[in-house]
């Protein structure tokens, strides 16, 4: 895929009804946001023409970015030294490219390092935002958006992308974000009731050790991309959920995931006795009380880790898998979210060398797993003005079992998951991964 750049610049915030504001005043970071990737994250929108021009996205872009201030400014540290992100308007990068082909030539969009060139370098990256818009022959375009994960997680980062949309509609963005991220308070006195050290933080010493660990190479992992059908997830749910005891069938996220960790399990081939976990995004803005609307813009995300032995994990059929998610999962609640904003303000800070378990830089999970769902997030919604992106997906990150989810392009409820392995692991996941009974057997 051969892409020309054809320009490179900083656009800035355009305040069309309201004075601009100051540029000198800041945002402290919150619990959440110190605690999650310290990383861009890109991601990638194909439209059929008709299309917007460039001059009306771009316009658009400037509008939202006066409602959402942050993503426009930069991160930096207040006079105290404590991390904040400075509301400085120093503005996003926007980049113009084009392509010698039609988008049909490089069809279908397979997970490939080819598709970096789709969007701004992640590395070394002052602007929070960075948006590429690449034209092909054909008239079709691709969008190329990364933000840094610190200033949103995907939840206000989707709301972004709606209201860029609505900007270049003409419409006023609503619903609108609500920026105050003082509002985590700790409890006095503190009430720390779950263990946190090991789970959300862990000492800068052993994570430094991780980082060194002799693994492969990232040359040696496969992205593989596997569609599941809304009949296959149908079947999959009854199936997970045919041993619960209380008569509600678990979600299709907790029967597709608990399905996904076995198969991967079995084709790493792991010893019996080796540990297994997975680490998955949970949303606090429901489980916290009292709830905290939609429209809070940032982080606000912590995690369940479902631990199991590989040899019961194989052994247990699927319902046994998908309620130890289910249990992991409802444990991250109220107390637990208290907990840990209790335990961030207080012993995180007298402890200096905890750093955050969360890590884009650790290429290789074995044993271990990494889910990131976009099943409920309206990414399918950024609307320029002629109509909503016919794909949408992850960019190409190959580390080894960090699976993205979302909801296929074809739009009747059935899911795409992204599924970076080692090469020489691959022929067995293929072989079972639509198999609902082979690991029983």
């Amino acid at each position: 895929m051969k892409i020309r750049i054809e320009s490179s610049r900083i656009i800035k915030p355009f305040y069309e009804h309201t004075p601009p504001p100051s540029t000198t005043s800041h945002i402290p970071l919150s619990v959440f946001d110190k605690v999650t990737y310290a990383a861009q994250i890109a991601i990638i929108y194909a439209y059929h023409p008709p299309t917007p021009p460039n001059t009306a996205i771009e316009l658009g872009l400037r509008k939202a970015l006066a409602v959402y201030q942050e993503w426009g400014g930069r991160l930096g540290e207040d006079e105290q030294g404590n991390r904040v992100i400075l509301l400085n308007d120093e503005g996003v990068r926007f980049v113009e490219a084009s392509s010698s082909s039609t988008l049909d030539q490089v069809m279908p969009f397979k997970p490939s390092p080819s598709l970096l060139s789709l969007h701004p370098s992640l590395k070394d990256v002052k602007e929070l935002v960075q948006v590429q818009l690449t034209r092909f022959t054909c008239g079709s375009l691709v969008v190329g958006f990364t933000a840094h994960h610190t200033v949103a997680d995907g939840h206000s980062t989707s709301n972004f992308l709606v209201a860029w949309g609505q900007a270049c509609r003409g419409l006023r963005v609503n619903p609108l974000p609500l920026h105050d991220r003082t509002v985590f308070t700790p409890r006095n006195p503190p009430l720390i009731k779950y263990q946190h050290k090991g789970v959300e933080f862990m000492s800068k010493s052993k994570k430094e050790h991780s980082l060194n660990e002799v693994h492969h190479i990232s040359e040696d992992v496969i992205v593989h991309k596997v569609h599941f059908t809304v009949e296959f997830l149908a079947n999959l749910k009854a199936k997970a959920s045919s041993m619960n005891g209380n008569n509600k069938p678990y979600s299709t996220f907790e029967s597709l995931l608990a399905h996904l960790w076995r198969v991967i399990t079995k084709a790493r081939g792991l010893s019996g006795f080796e540990s297994t976990q997975i680490r998955i995004s949970v949303n606090g803005r429901t489980r916290l009380n009292p709830k905290v609307p939609n429209e809070y813009f940032g982080n606000l995300v912590l995690w369940a880790f479902p631990t199991t032995k590989v040899k019961e994990l194989l052994q247990e059929p699927l319902p046994h898998a998908t309620k130890l998610i289910h249990d992991a999962i409802a444990k991250v609640n109220n107390d637990y979210f208290r907990s840990f904003v209790d335990f961030a303000n207080t012993k995180a800070k007298e402890e200096d060398q905890l750093v955050p378990t969360a890590d884009m830089n650790k290429h290789i999970l074995c044993p271990n797993i990494e889910v990131d769902s976009w099943l409920r997030f309206p990414f399918y919604d950024l609307d320029f003005g002629t109509g909503c992106p016919y794909m949408f997906m992850p960019s190409y990150f190959p580390t080894e079992g960090m699976m993205f989810l979302i909801p296929s392009f074809i739009g009747d409820g059935s899911i795409d998951v992204f599924v970076p392995l080692f090469e020489d692991k691959l022929p067995l996941f293929k072989k079972t991964c639509y198999s609902l009974d082979l690991l029983e057997d």
